[in-house]
């Protein structure tokens, strides 16, 4: 795959994956948890297909006899698809993808933390400018009289992000080392089998329209799955910069969507909370972009 097909594609990951937002405000009754279990539900039963038709009949016999990564890296997966999903019904759009996007700088921590990586000062200065942001947000809605709740669980995606990615990096380590590959796409399965399990207790009663079912099919297979396992695929080709960097898309395309499509217009506050957190990670990630480019050169 060429490099442009790459970036085309990640663009293209981005845009599937900012339409959550606008297509839960179209919902007609499912609500909170049931939105989450049939998204999961959907999410699974299509990754269920699409890694049968990849891996074989196998695939369900190794999934049980997994390693621990692998089921840690699913259990990330469950609490990002769930806190996402339960976040969008809780406060705005905007709020939760600019929560999300402190995602990249919580993994570079998280990887200083726990792999002993040492980290530029440009990274120190964007956590710190991101985090202000990201404060501003939660100190705006108290003072409105706003419930940060939505916000506050929002934060649990780029955290079980950020140690989802780390025990990755881990196993990619491993494999450097001892030459032995391990299969982690079947932990996007593992999560989305968690989270549907987990939120049906929770999602009685069920009051999902036909209209509503739908749409949650259209979120669990087009917006979840489908580019779930492309960026797996497009990680082998993408340095992890241009990674995160072509990621923040989906800030812009996701926030768009729900002005253009709902009438969800972000509030001021949100707006510079993003622009500090947008403009902490898109400088960060320009320059380790180059930083990369120059050592290459």
């Amino acid at each position: 795959m060429s490099h442009r097909l790459a970036v085309a594609l990640m663009v293209l990951v981005t845009l599937l994956w900012s339409i959550a937002g606008v297509v839960a405000r179209h919902l007609e009754f499912a609500a909170s948890f049931e939105v989450t279990f049939w998204r999961s539900l959907f999410n699974a039963l299509a990754l269920s297909v699409a890694l049968t038709v990849m891996r074989g009949p196998g695939l369900w016999s190794g999934l049980w006899r997994a390693p621990w990564p692998v089921w840690l890296s699913g259990v990330c997966w469950s609490v990002m698809f769930t806190a996402f999903m339960l976040a969008i019904t809780l406060t705005t759009v905007a709020n939760v993808l600019v929560t999300m996007a402190i995602g990249p700088l919580v993994t570079a921590l998280f990887a200083r933390l726990f792999l002993r990586h040492r980290l530029p000062l440009r990274t120190w200065v964007a956590a710190l400018v991101a985090g202000t942001g990201i404060a501003w947000m939660f100190g705006q809605e108290a003072q409105t009289g706003l419930s940060p709740t939505g916000t506050f669980v929002a934060l649990a995606v780029p955290l079980a992000a950020a140690l989802n990615f780390t025990v990755m990096q881990h196993v990619g380590h491993q494999r450097a080392e001892d030459a032995v590959g391990q299969d982690m796409l079947p932990a996007v399965l593992i999560g989305a089998m968690l989270s549907a399990l987990l939120t049906l207790p929770l999602s009685h009663p069920f009051q999902a329209s036909t209209h509503d079912l739908g749409l949650l099919a259209l979120l669990g297979t087009v917006q979840l799955a489908i580019p779930c396992l492309l960026v797996v695929h497009l990680s082998r080709v993408l340095a992890a910069p241009e990674i995160a960097l072509l990621g923040l898309l989906e800030v812009v395309f996701g926030v768009t969507w729900a002005w253009l499509g709902a009438g969800e217009q972000p509030r001021a506050s949100t707006l510079l909370g993003g622009a500090l957190v947008l403009g902490a990670l898109l400088a960060n990630e320009v320059l380790a972009l180059h930083q990369s480019r120059a050592m290459a050169r």
